[in-house]
């Protein structure tokens, strides 16, 4: 693993200002099952880790008029166990539970199981999100492609979501609020939009 700075703010605004303005410098860290594998693995390789553990905004689970509230710092262990979810959104729950073992459940949040990564043999050997071999060859349509569900697609990114738990939250007709910095300049909305695509 490379050196990286660690900071950890404790509200959003704070959050927010500590994110990079350029792509790639800095990676959130909530649960972190997902991120730190990347980073041991020298695939992302961010300047700045930004640790929002400790915002309590983002944090729980309750009921409101519109339906469930679900903090992204929420563990999937604690939404499988949470009695509102399992006895009014049976299906989430199951999702919940079969997303992965106890262990990972227990650390998993919420956030970072949307916001996995591509499970693309390419991306997580370190050859970025639209690898091409010598030839020029598109790796990912013409190469070893198990993970890679839609092919044919107009889009040059051909990834699912790895998240078994989006087409649940789709089917409940689920709403994500995000928050973050406006990316400014054409080369960062571009990066936006490739990442968009394969995620």
């Amino acid at each position: 693993m490379r050196p990286f700075e660690y900071v950890s703010p404790t509200s959003k605004a704070q959050a927010v200002s500590l994110l990079s303005a350029s792509w790639g410098n800095t990676e959130i860290l909530a649960g972190g099952t997902d991120l730190l594998a990347l980073m041991k693995d020298d695939i992302v390789v961010p300047k700045r880790l930004v640790n929002i553990k400790d915002i309590k905004d983002l944090q729980g689970v309750s009921s409101t008029a519109e339906g469930l509230r679900v903090g992204a710092l929420t563990t999937l262990g604690d939404l499988a166990e949470d009695a509102n979810v399992t006895k009014n959104y049976p299906a989430f729950a199951e999702a919940l539970v079969e997303a992965a073992s106890p262990q990972i459940r227990n650390m998993a949040t919420l956030g970072g199981n949307l916001c996995q990564r591509p499970r693309c043999w390419y991306y997580r050997s370190g050859l970025g999100l639209l690898p091409k071999d010598e030839s020029g060859k598109d790796l990912v349509a013409a190469g070893e492609n198990r993970y890679h569900a839609i092919l044919g697609n107009d889009g040059p990114a051909k990834f699912v979501s790895p998240s078994t738990i989006v087409p649940i939250l789709i089917a409940y007709g689920a709403n994500i609020r995000l928050l973050g910095k406006v990316l400014r300049d054409s080369e960062n909305r571009d990066r936006a939009r490739a990442r968009f695509a394969a995620e």
